[in-house]
């Protein structure tokens, strides 16, 4: 018996899949994707043998994490109807998808953890926001979990109905700031500085300024304001940022990345 299984290793299932391998080792991983690809990549990788189905994945594990895209969540719930025992925990990672849903798929005693990860997991960074079931869960388990999801980045718990703003501030927001990235660097690169130390001089700048708020603690204005020195270069730029709308537009984006959550979500 391993402790996890996972149907669907694509690149979050995978990424996850491989904290986990790393964190509790070889003998606690089972998995199975409709992909033979997919399967073959993971076997390749750390030398473990797919399952021949979804069933003998949930046979095999504690923990069951279904890894799988939206529009097939409703075939696969279907198909594991009658398999998932009150021993088992159901770690759910598809957008849009919530608790009660699975609950009326499997079974009302069924454990539900929902969560959303985002694609800094891949390479152990993430950050996921959780939301549990309200069901009983031990000390242990709980502690299990807390390695589990520790193990490819941080996480924090949230009452489920703020897990489309979750989505919001973690989930897609990676993709803004890629643009940020792409767009200061090509900015600098109109300057004359090579496109490869841009990108290098960006991306260090944005992943130091962001430990500077995880370490420092410190509220982002402060952090802000210790840079704009009284007419200086950075409050020049400040200013053109403002200018153009810089907030309004990530206020923006997140109203319509809510918006597309909630009409995504399955109920």
């Amino acid at each position: 018996m391993a402790l996890f299984g996972f149907i669907g290793v694509g690149n979050m299932g995978s990424a996850i899949l491989q904290a986990s391998y790393k964190a509790f080792g070889q003998d606690e991983i089972v998995y199975y994707d409709a992909s033979k690809e997919k399967c073959s990549l993971i076997y390749e990788e750390l030398n473990i043998s797919p399952e021949t189905n979804n069933t003998e994945v949930i046979k095999k594990c504690k923990y069951l994490i279904l890894a799988i895209k939206p529009q097939y969540f409703s075939d696969v719930l279907e198909e594991i109807n009658g398999l998932v025992t009150p021993e088992h925990i159901v770690i759910s990672i598809a957008a849009g998808v919530n608790i009660e849903s699975i609950k009326s798929a499997l079974g009302s005693g069924t454990r539900v953890v929902r969560a959303m990860p985002n694609t800094p997991a891949l390479i152990f960074k993430g950050s996921t926001g959780i939301s549990f079931s309200l069901d009983k869960y031990d000390e242990h388990e709980m502690s299990q979990l807390d390695r589990f999801f520790r193990s490819f980045g941080e996480y924090d718990v949230f009452n489920e109905s703020l897990m489309n703003a979750v989505t919001c501030a973690s989930g897609s927001s990676p993709a803004y700031v890629y643009t940020f990235i792409e767009a200061l660097a090509d900015s600098v690169v109109s300057l004359g500085i090579p496109r490869d130390k841009a990108y290098a001089l960006v991306a260090q700048t944005v992943a130091g300024a962001a430990s500077m708020v995880l370490e420092t603690k410190e509220h982002p204005g402060v952090l802000k304001d210790r840079v704009c020195s009284p007419g200086g270069t950075t409050i020049a730029g400040i200013k053109a940022l403002e200018e153009n709308g810089f907030r309004n537009a990530i206020m923006k984006a997140t109203d319509a990345c809510f918006k597309r959550a909630n009409a995504l979500s399955i109920n």
